[in-house]
């Protein structure tokens, strides 16, 4: 294996294929050779604003071309980009940059301009800075992007490697020359970890500026995509299209469509993997920190229906009850994971610290269980547990239940106080107008037992996932927390 840095991988494809399309985005496409030379200008403008090696470049815009400029820019000064959503309320983006301490942020000019040095949306480099090559550097990390997580409290997850690959090798399925649609948004980690790969590869990214179902098929039809990773509300509403729409394009040249992000739920997995075959269908789970993961093909879940796979590589998996005891197969506990380079060997946290064992496991806040083969299956985070009545209601169970109703777009369920039971459970429903709560409730009982179909039920015209198909739940307890009790 030989490794390059980054910047010396993209200069490598320049040369030997300087007219295949790296980026193709909207109207516009990025041959390998307009992207390395455009960053070998844009980085030279931004050494020019104290940009160095180890420093923190906060990216702060939308999917576009722009984006991944910004990133090639900081790679090729040894920077390590940092990249944020461009939609972050002001105060929540000025505590991620209060953690970053960034050297340049750039799109977020507005914020920047009061503590940190920026350039705005649409920033070219000034006429004196020239596209020759720069001189080879590798950056310390090859990412650190940010985390709420279930706290709410940002934190940032930098990567412990060096911004280094070798760019004639597969990455998790992901061969080189590949054609690689990317639908979500790119400061999450699938987006922005298969942008940045696919590219390393020489292969194309096909990347929506926004997701949209019927656009994301027509994509793959018009562009022959090989690989694709969803999460799975964007699955749920792909299959919500009508069928002749979906039926009507040409998906032959999938190889690969995985389900990360989020447990996906098993009558979707099921209806993808009658769709498209139990060959081409996956779901894997894993987080940013890099410190486990499982993937699991379509004809494996068949036989393992609900879970999301066994450890890839090396990685590792315990289940490990409130006593810190291991779990037998079939016990619920939480997911405790070690890499196999040990703890530390892959990530490290800025403001925040690591929830582990004493010999270094770590959990992401996961509950699950493993079955006698390994296979693991995960029932919802820790701190999203409802307790209601001493039972156990996990969240994900009951909103995997209404969104296989056909009009519900999407949910969230959380717990609130309880006189007489503790908690009870809410949710918060994105629906059809038409959708009248005595008719998710018939919906619920032919896929609940009653304690834990919710007590009541709230509807919301906006949907309740972002983009990257995360619901923050804590944030949506909070805000219907009565006030003597926050």
């Amino acid at each position: 294996m030989t490794m390059v840095s980054y910047p010396a991988a993209l200069r490598r494809h320049a040369e030997q294929t300087p007219d295949r399309a790296a980026l193709v985005c909207g109207e516009r496409t990025l041959s390998y050779a307009e992207l390395d030379r455009a960053s070998n200008r844009l980085a030279r403008s931004y050494a020019e604003r104290g940009v160095d090696r180890g420093d923190f470049v906060t990216i702060a815009l939308p999917n576009g071309p722009e984006f991944v400029l910004a990133c090639f820019a900081a790679w090729k000064l040894g920077a390590v980009p940092q990249p944020i959503s461009a939609r972050l309320p002001e105060k929540e983006r000025r505590a991620i940059l209060e953690q970053a301490g960034p050297a340049l942020v750039v799109g977020a000019a507005d914020v920047a301009a009061e503590d940190w040095p920026g350039v705005r949306s649409g920033f070219t480099p000034e006429p004196c800075h020239g596209d020759a090559p720069l001189p080879d550097r590798t950056s310390p990390s090859r990412q650190a992007l940010a985390s709420g997580g279930s706290t709410g409290r940002p934190k940032l997850i930098v990567d412990a490697l060096p911004a280094e690959c070798d760019p004639t090798q597969p990455f998790y399925g992901n061969e080189p020359g590949s054609t690689v649609l990317v639908p979500g948004p790119l400061y999450h980690a699938a987006g922005f970890v298969n942008t940045s790969v696919t590219i390393l590869l020489g292969g194309t990214v096909v990347l929506m500026e926004r997701f949209d179902p019927a656009r994301c098929l027509e994509l793959i039809e018009r562009h022959r995509v090989h690989w694709v990773a969803f999460v799975p509300t964007m699955l749920l509403r792909i299959w919500r299209l009508p069928e002749q729409e979906r039926s009507r394009r040409d998906l032959s040249s999938l190889e690969r469509v995985v389900s990360s992000g989020a447990p996906c739920p098993p009558w979707l997995m099921r209806e993808w993997i009658g769709w498209l075959g139990p060959d081409r269908v996956f779901e894997a789970y894993g987080g940013t920190e890099r410190i486990g993961g499982t993937l699991i093909s379509g004809r494996e879940w068949l036989a393992h229906p609900g879970s999301v796979g066994r450890p890839t590589g090396d990685r590792r998996i315990r289940i490990l009850g409130a006593d810190g005891r291991e779990l037998p197969p079939g016990e619920i506990g939480d997911v405790f994971m070690m890499p196999p380079g040990g703890k530390g060997s892959t990530y490290r946290y800025v403001g925040a610290e690591a929830r582990s064992t004493e010999d270094g496991w770590e959990t992401l806040g996961d509950l699950g269980y493993v079955d006698a083969e390994g296979y693991l299956y995960l029932v919802d985070r820790r701190t999203d547990l409802i307790v209601t009545g001493g039972a156990n209601v996990y969240p994900a169970e009951v909103e995997a239940a209404l969104e296989a109703h056909p009009q519900v777009r999407s949910c969230a369920v959380i717990g609130l106080p309880d006189d007489e039971f503790g908690q009870r459970v809410h949710a918060i429903v994105e629906a059809e107008p038409s959708v009248v709560e005595a008719e998710l409730r018939a919906h619920l009982a032919q896929h609940l037992v009653h304690y834990k179909a919710p007590r009541s039920f709230e509807f919301v015209d906006a949907p309740l996932r972002d983009e990257a198909g995360k619901v923050r739940r804590s944030a949506l307890r909070e805000a219907r927390m009565p006030s003597e009790g926050r």
